[in-house]
C-alpha cells in the first residue's frame, strides 16, 4: 500500500464504477475465510448508491479501498450495516474500523428510532462493534423479516441456519438498540476483557455447527431455562 490520503465518505453516483470491484472482493474474501456471505451484485450496490445508504473509501488517487452500505427491515425498526469489505493492500491499517464507525453515523443519522444489528463471522468485526456500542445478542432479537432471512439463502451456511429453525448459524449478532443501549467505553471495556471468551466461543461455535447435520444431539432433560446469556446465544 502506498502512502496515499484515505477518504471516507457517503457514495455518490460516480461511485457505482466500482460496483463489480465490490462485489468481486466480497466474493474472494468469503472464500478465502471459508466462510459464507450473502451474494451481492454490483446492481444491488448501485442501488444501494443511489438511496444514498452506503459509506466508499478511495484514496485521494480514486483507487477503491473499502465499502459497507444499509439495509432496512421490518418497516424500518431494524438498520443493518452489512457488506462491509475492504482491499486487501488496506488491510490491517485500521480504515474497516472507520468505515463502520461512518456508516453507523449515516445509520443513526438517517433513522434514529431503529436498532441497528450486524452479523458476523469475525472477532475482528465484533471488536469494531463493540467499540461503537454493539453488545452480542441472541437471533431471536432480531428483526423476524422474511426478505431479510432469504437474503442469506446464497450463503454458503444457509442449510445450517434452517437446520438451526434460524435460532443460530456461524455468524454471531450484535445490536445496538437507542433506546436501551451501554455506552460504548461499556462495551469496549467488556470485549477487552471477554476476547479470549469470545474467540473460544466461535471456535467451539464453527465446530458444532458444522457437525453432519444426521448426527443427533442429546436432548435437553433439565427442563430449565438457559442460566447464562453465553448458554442461551451458544446453545444449539
Amino acid at each position: 500500500m502506498e502512502n496515499h490520503n484515505i477518504i471516507i465518505r457517503v457514495a455518490t453516483s460516480g461511485d457505482k464504477v466500482y460496483s463489480k470491484t465490490i462485489t468481486d472482493e466480497m466474493a474472494s474474501s468469503a472464500a478465502a475465510r471459508g466462510t459464507g456471505i450473502a451474494t451481492r451484485t454490483p446492481e444491488y450496490i448501485e442501488q444501494k448508491i443511489d438511496d444514498g445508504k452506503a459509506v466508499i473509501a478511495i484514496t485521494d488517487h480514486n483507487e477503491w479501498v473499502g465499502f459497507c452500505y444499509i439495509e432496512t427491515w421490518s418497516h424500518g425498526e431494524y438498520v443493518a450495516n452489512s457488506g462491509l469489505i475492504v482491499a486487501p493492500s488496506f488491510r490491517k491499517s485500521g480504515v474497516a474500523k472507520s468505515i463502520k464507525k461512518r456508516i453507523f453515523e449515516l445509520s443513526k443519522l438517517k433513522y434514529p428510532d431503529s436498532k441497528i444489528f450486524g452479523l458476523t463471522t469475525g472477532l475482528a468485526v465484533m471488536k469494531i462493534n463493540s467499540d461503537l456500542g454493539y453488545e452480542p445478542v441472541t437471533y431471536s432479537e432480531l428483526t423476524q423479516d422474511e426478505a431479510f432471512w432469504a437474503g442469506c439463502k446464497s450463503c454458503i451456511n444457509y442449510e445450517i441456519l434452517l437446520s438451526k429453525e434460524r435460532k443460530n448459524c456461524m455468524c454471531t449478532a450484535m445490536l445496538f438498540d437507542p433506546k436501551d443501549h451501554y455506552e460504548p467505553e461499556e462495551t469496549k471495556k467488556y470485549f477487552k476483557e471477554n476476547v479470549k471468551g469470545f474467540e473460544r466461543l466461535l471456535r467451539l461455535k464453527k465446530w458444532k455447527l458444522l457437525r453432519p447435520f444426521l448426527k443427533k444431539d442429546k436432548p435437553d432433560t433439565s427442563g430449565g431455562k438457559p442460566k447464562s446469556f453465553l448458554h442461551h446465544l451458544f446453545h444449539l
